[in-house]
């Protein structure tokens, strides 16, 4: 579908609409641990996306995750399986890598997921992206989801990474919630969720 087309829902407020794509709802957190999507997420839309802007954590080097429900948000335990990489830079134009993360991946597990890892706490430190998901009212199919960050990093010497994120919801129940959370302490940022017909 063309950008120009959805840039109203893209860019909007929610309940706005051209077409396709459907702004649902906006969260913003300040100071809190985190962010719970509970309603909105049904057989409506075959694609959910979720984007998170300027996720600034109160603890250095902290990781900003996700995880499922299969009961409207009373649990975030759904079994998942996972893979996840990286592509990194140095500030100093040293030690650029690009690497598989096998301590950020699941094989069936129950954890949060890493979304972004080691993010910065300065006052300009943060990390952007976004989360696909797909047919989460699926009663035949497990649940697919991808997702991309870039951040920039909390070590002595900065870094920007760019972290690649893909697995599935290993169930064939409803994902009808979904939650954010920082793996240390708070954090301040905003998170829309959008419907995709």
């Amino acid at each position: 579908m063309p950008l120009g087309a959805n840039k109203a829902a893209i860019m909007g407020v929610a309940g706005v609409s051209t077409g396709d794509v459907v702004l649902l709802s906006t969260q913003t957190a300040s100071g809190d641990a985190s962010i719970s999507f509970t309603s909105g997420i049904d057989s409506t839309y075959g694609e959910y996306i979720f984007k998170f802007y300027n996720i600034n954590p109160g603890t250095n080097n902290s990781g900003f995750t996700f995880q499922g429900s299969i009961d409207g948000g009373s649990n975030y335990n759904v079994t998942m399986t996972t893979t996840h990489f990286y592509a990194h830079h140095q500030e100093d134009g040293t030690d650029g890598a690009m690497a598989y993360t096998a301590d950020k991946d699941q094989a069936q597990g129950t954890a949060f997921q890493t979304l972004t890892a080691d993010t910065c706490s300065d006052a300009d430190g943060s990390a952007v992206g976004e989360l696909h998901l797909f047919n989460p009212s699926s009663t035949t199919y497990v649940k697919h989801f991808y997702a991309h960050s870039q951040t920039m990093n909390g070590d002595a010497v900065r870094f920007s990474e760019q972290q690649f994120i893909g697995g599935y919801f290993n169930t064939t129940d409803n994902i009808d919630a979904i939650q954010f959370k920082i793996d240390a302490g708070v954090f301040d940022g905003t998170i829309k969720m959008w419907g995709v017909k």
